[in-house]
């Protein structure tokens, strides 16, 4: 078996994957949602502080598992570096104390895994990663053959829920109260411009969307942020499609993923949905449980990566903090 690490962010997790199944043996993750809420978003320190006190509690309720323990994987990069340590710390430390081998896993690969735990993976794949970090379509043929072809210029797709829910103090994580909110609402009242309608360039931008909606929020009563919501949510996704549409157009897609945590979101999905129909591409998804981080996709991968031999010294162990890409 494999024992996995996540904490990349504000989620505590440990896993246990079975090698030769892909099974999921135990699977547990603390979120700090709560503690985070009332600053709005995510304080690294006191995420890195709160992983302390966390992870060696999950790793406790393994230790029936440690003789059957064939390695050791943690999420190395990317993410909220002070975070990733923590996570890395605890890995080097069950890694020498049974001595088995260690996996450095990088966090956008675990979400493309998300698809596969407990299964068979499926090759080759176009992704959308959709996250409160990332915002990107990738080209996946295997584990080791992964090209971008489309990212963000600036804000992901989930930072701008997590903003616009912030302007309209719906409180922290964004994404699922803009979508709840938005469910109640009219998404045709707010004529917001679709992001990069006019150019021909394969990218994303949420800037310049997040802005419209600050200054409707500030023209606003709070009886109106169910229409600001659902407006919002729908030119978001609708700036995904048109981005999509016109990629597909030279690269129809045979199997199409969503992955990441605001893939989660059912509005997106059933466009997606719609996208795809006239391709006749099947669609894959994520668990809804392991759509935002977790540490069964980082044990997932990391049974591949075994498999490859793809271990990792302690000193190759670097922690490599969140970056635009």
């Amino acid at each position: 078996m494999i024992l996995s690490i996540e904490s990349s962010c504000d989620d505590s997790a440990i896993a246990v994957t079975e090698i030769a199944t892909n099974r999921l043996v135990f699977h547990k993750k603390i979120s700090q949602e709560i503690e985070h809420s009332v600053y709005g978003g995510v304080v690294p320190e006191l995420a890195a502080r709160l992983h302390a006190e966390a992870l060696p509690k999950i790793l406790e309720q393994c230790e029936p598992y440690f003789k059957e323990l064939k390695a050791v994987a943690v999420t190395a990069s990317p993410g909220l570096a002070v975070t990733l340590i923590e996570g890395v710390t605890l890995a080097k430390a069950v890694s020498i104390a049974l001595d088995i081998p260690l996996i450095a896993v990088n966090h956008l690969i675990g979400h493309i895994y998300s698809l596969f735990i407990e299964k068979e993976t499926l090759f080759p794949l176009t992704v959308l990663l959709v996250s409160g970090g990332h915002t990107q379509v990738m080209e996946v043929k295997s584990l080791s053959e992964i090209t971008t072809v489309a990212k963000s210029m600036d804000d992901s797709f989930g930072e701008s829920f997590d903003k616009v829910a912030k302007m309209m103090r719906l409180g922290y994580p964004g994404g699922p109260a803009i979508e709840k909110l938005a469910k109640e609402g009219d998404r045709k009242r707010y004529n917001f411009t679709v992001p990069l309608l006019r150019t021909p360039q394969l990218a994303f931008s949420y800037s310049g969307l997040k802005n419209a909606v600050r200054l409707a929020v500030e023209k606003s009563e709070p009886q109106d942020y169910k229409d600001i919501a659902a407006s919002f949510e729908h030119i978001a996704s609708k700036h995904l499609i048109h981005k999509l549409k016109k990629y597909f157009q030279t690269n129809p897609p045979k199997n199409f993923a969503i992955v990441g945590g605001a893939s989660a979101n059912l509005y997106l999905r059933g466009e997606i949905q719609e996208l795809l129909k006239p391709y006749g591409a099947k669609l894959l998804l994520s668990e809804l449980q392991y759509c935002s981080d977790n540490a069964a996709m980082i044990g997932r991968v990391a049974v591949d990566m075994y498999k490859k031999n793809m271990f990792t010294s302690m000193e190759e162990v670097q922690v490599a903090p969140r970056v635009k890409m």
